[in-house]
């Protein structure tokens, strides 16, 4: 089971990697981008664009959290050295999931629906910044945990 506990680690590392990145290149690039725009393009840019987005972020959403709950299920039961490390970043990993339905997907389909008063949205992107650099930060912190439990000092 070692064995297998050391394979889902390093797939849940790469996975947290690209999730991470993914979730750091939206923020420093697309929130700015967003935050510029005036309110009618903002909404017109939106329902053409959310949808892709969803599209490229739910598979690495489900395979970072997957691939991260294994890992600390199977390291769990091997007794693996990091296994506390890999479920620390399972739980921040789900955490992180957790956002999405408490704030984003709400608010996501506000956009979309450009229910949100052009007088408001400027406000709202900012909140959306700042839930967004907590689930950067926290993916940053999951990524990291999952790397340390590669390491053989664990």
């Amino acid at each position: 089971m070692s064995g297998l506990a050391n394979v889902l680690q390093y797939c849940s590392a790469a996975a947290l990697g690209l999730w991470a990145g993914a979730l750091l290149l939206e923020g420093g690039v697309l929130v700015p981008l967003w935050r510029s725009l005036p309110p009618a393009q903002f909404f017109a840019w939106h329902p053409a664009s959310g949808p892709r987005l969803f599209r490229f972020f739910y598979p690495l959403t489900v395979a970072a959290t997957l691939s991260t709950a294994a890992a600390a299920v199977s390291s769990l039961i091997a007794a693996h050295p990091g296994r506390w490390l890999i479920l620390i970043s399972s739980v921040l990993t789900v955490a992180i999931l957790a956002t999405y339905f408490l704030y984003f997907e709400k608010t996501n389909a506000r956009f979309a629906a450009a229910s949100i008063r052009p007088d408001e949205l400027g406000a709202e992107l900012s909140r959306w910044a700042s839930w967004h650099w907590v689930r950067v930060a926290l993916s940053l912190v999951a990524f990291a945990a999952a790397l340390l439990a590669l390491s053989p000092l664990c």
